[in-house]
């Protein structure tokens, strides 16, 4: 069998982590068995469907690395293919003229929540012999009265489901747009789409989905259900877990890799492997390694993966992607190497690329602002003649690098019978503002000598003024 997947979002707005694991899902699964990946945009809700949205769909996939072979096509663009099956569908007596109007159908339907029972369209229009001139009309599709529909699912075996709970429902609507369900199957039968991998959301479509493809004398695909992704409180993953949508996670300085990775794992396993190469995800992934529970979203083990993909890229590549972040933040980057650096000094403590922005603003701006607690605790009047006698060792310094200002230090805990830390962090705080950076020698090297000095002088006027 020639594998042929698809993922197939709606524009209504970013893509969420939960449909972008679907499309990881179908993007893995047809490289593993060198098939093909389509990409369908669901933008038939004229009233919801945005051009911004499908231009963020399409930069997080691209961002993701799901490339796809065939697409994006629209289903906008496709509307007399539905309509001539739906006419079909009329010729053959398996769907009808339905001329409720909306508002007919809404009080019976208030009527029957009044009553306390579930509405289901009765079927008034399924006999009619005679047709209303001018009058606007849905076309609805026959559905049988009992019985049972089965599927037998790829992640949860056989589904049965009850053909009485069904009512005759609308196929195309009165504006001759398609409705949701039978979109989607016309689009999977004509684009020949073997696999439908998608969220266990969409399981009670799947009823009225296999009613579609037999009354058109279609063959059904397979079909595998995937859990949905849980919050921490097993709640439905939901802005107030946090971040939901891949835009967000890019925005962050989360790398598409730890992504990916993460987000396959949702769900899937694969012995107790956790980190992957995406060449590893394609070879090792199947369908058969997919679990039926839901997946509950831990944020700590992403930021965790995260900072596992940045120390292990090559420090050119994370000096790359942290530019914009840190430009973003008004930061002029000079072309000195300096940023190769400060990403080394930075990068073991690091978990997302804006990481290394916020805590790198010392190294780009003039004028740094002291922590108040840090300051009234290291720049004492005791520690004056410190930094005085460091600045004079500093400027008769032949080579300005991380041994020779150890040397330094060492000198200087001798001379004045100190310890490292009581040198060590009021120079921290007159450099950075702070008491968090990197190893204090890394940092003077990486400042030079020019801005420690500066930096060691404002110190000393600040603690005499005051």
């Amino acid at each position: 069998m020639n594998v042929r997947t698809r993922f197939a979002p709606s524009p209504t707005g970013s893509l969420h982590i939960g449909g972008a694991r679907t499309a990881i899902f179908n993007w893995l699964f047809a490289r593993h068995f060198g098939g093909k990946f389509i990409l369908r945009i669901e933008d038939t809700d004229r009233s919801r469907s945005t051009e911004e949205s499908i231009s963020e769909i399409l930069d997080s996939m691209k961002w993701l690395g799901l490339d796809w072979d065939e697409g994006p096509f629209r289903q906008s663009d496709r509307l007399p293919t539905y309509q001539d099956y739906a006419k079909k569908l009329l010729g053959s007596r398996k769907a009808y003229r339905c001329y409720c109007t909306p508002e007919e159908l809404e009080a019976r339907r208030k009527e029957a929540q009044s009553q306390g029972r579930v509405y289901r369209y009765e079927g008034n229009c399924r006999g009619l012999k005679s047709h209303p001139q001018g009058v606007p009309f849905a076309l609805r599709i026959i559905t049988p009265e009992v019985g049972s529909i089965e599927v037998e699912d790829l992640v949860r075996g056989n589904i049965t489901f009850d053909a009485k709970e069904i009512d005759d429902f609308i196929i195309q609507k009165t504006d001759g747009f398609p409705t949701y369900n039978f979109a989607v199957v016309i689009d999977d039968v004509t684009m020949n789409i073997t696999h439908v991998i998608r969220g266990d959301d969409h399981l009670a479509n799947t009823p009225k989905q296999i009613l579609i493809y037999d009354a058109l004398g279609f063959e059904i695909p397979n079909i595998a259900h995937v859990s949905m992704i849980l919050g921490s409180d097993k709640a439905k993953l939901s802005k107030r877990h946090g971040a939901t949508s891949v835009v967000t996670y890019r925005e962050m300085g989360y790398l598409p890799e730890a992504l990916v990775n993460y987000l396959t794992r949702l769900g899937w396993s694969y012995g107790d492997q956790e980190i992957f190469t995406k060449e590893e995800l394609v070879e090792k992934f199947t369908l058969e390694n997919v679990g039926k529970s839901p997946a509950v979203f831990n944020p700590e083990k992403l930021v965790w993966l995260n900072g596992w993909y940045i120390r292990n890229k090559p420090l050119e590549e994370i000096a790359e992607l942290v530019m914009p972040f840190l430009e973003k933040r008004g930061f002029k980057i000079s072309p000195d190497g300096r940023l190769i650096k400060i990403v080394e000094s930075q990068r073991e403590r690091a978990k997302t690329l804006a990481d290394f922005a916020d805590s790198s603003d010392y190294f780009f701006v003039d004028d740094i602002e002291y922590d108040e607690g840090a300051r009234k605790k290291f720049l004492t009047p005791e520690i004056k003649s410190v930094f005085e006698t460091l600045i004079e060792k500093l400027t008769a310094l032949n080579d300005f690098t991380v041994p020779e200002l150890k040397r330094i230090f060492d000198e200087i805990i001798e001379e004045k019978e100190l310890k490292l830390v009581q040198v060590a962090q009021p120079v921290r705080v007159a450099l950075t503002g702070g008491t968090a950076s990197p190893g204090i020698f890394d940092v003077m090297e990486i400042l030079g000598r020019g801005k420690v000095i500066e930096r060691l002088n404002r110190a000393i006027s600040h603690i005499m003024n005051n």
